[in-house]
């Protein structure tokens, strides 16, 4: 296979992984990273989505202790049962909106205008809710969700459908908007991840399993595993950062950045492919 094409997939990899779990849209910036590197056919879309699962594993091995103790004490627990129907309920929008609408969604809106655009807007919504949270935390761990929590959060995580959104983003600041504290939005994000990431890439691949050859797993080896290296280095540190800061920075960040690309776009500095 191409050595050019390998080190696309490897840096494609590498955005997944440091992007999936921060409140920056992993979508978008691949959507925008594949526009730069002229690696945005029909198959390099199947390939963004496939990569995701480098990162889950990438979380599945962080918190494999508390998912270990879960699925031993699933038969006789009743705080084991309860997370786990927390997880399931807030996957299951998910599911349903994205066989109605992701179709459309991707015919119509993964461009870099509108990732750009979700960028800053969300950026904005982040400052307004590191404002709020001040005095709204009535949960403390996932633990204390209740079904109804989890399907509030289920629900917000659908917004990310919409590229530049970001699915951690939607979860976590949508989370802490619904009243959890900063680290149990961003522990039920994560453990909310797993099934919806890996359903979606298990889905993606199926679907356009024509596009595919056995002369393409290189590529896709490459990129999970560059995206679970990443992943797995970025998501220890985010849990680390929670604890004292907030998510002001990653505001600032996507504001910058949706207006840097939206410059480059109308100024014709860059040409940014649809």
């Amino acid at each position: 296979m191409d050595s050019l094409l390998l080190l696309k997939a490897a840096i494609m990899g590498v955005v997944e992984g440091l992007t999936e779990f921060l409140p920056i849209s992993s979508t978008g910036h691949l959507i925008l990273a594949g526009s730069l590197l002229g690696f945005d056919d029909a198959k390099a879309k199947v390939f963004d989505i496939a990569i995701q699962t480098g990162a889950i594993f990438a979380v599945i091995l962080v918190y494999w202790q508390r998912i270990r103790d879960t699925l031993v004490a699933l038969p006789s627990q009743r705080q084991a049962q309860r997370f786990a129907l927390n997880v399931l309920i807030g996957f299951f929008p998910a599911v349903v909106l994205g066989l109605l609408f992701g179709k459309a969604i991707k015919a119509h809106l993964f461009t870099p205008t509108v990732v750009a655009s979700t960028f800053i807007l969300g950026g904005f919504i982040i400052l307004w809710a590191e404002r709020r949270q001040q005095a709204a935390v009535r949960i403390q761990s996932v633990d204390d969700m209740d079904p109804w929590d989890a399907l509030k959060v289920g629900l917000v995580q659908c917004l990310a459908m919409v590229p530049g959104t970001s699915r951690s983003g939607a979860t976590i600041i949508g989370g802490m908007l619904l009243g959890l504290s900063r680290k149990a939005a961003t522990d039920y994000s994560f453990f909310l991840a797993i099934p919806t990431l890996i359903g979606a890439g298990v889905y993606s691949l199926y679907k356009e399993r024509a596009l595919l050859s056995m002369a393409d797993v290189p590529l896709f080896a490459v990129g999970l595993v560059f995206s679970f290296i990443s992943a797995w280095l970025c998501v220890r540190w985010l849990l680390r950062y929670i604890s004292s800061h907030s998510f002001v920075p990653f505001a600032y960040y996507r504001i910058a950045f949706g207006l840097l690309v939206l410059a480059t776009a109308w100024t014709g500095m860059v040409t940014w492919a649809d």
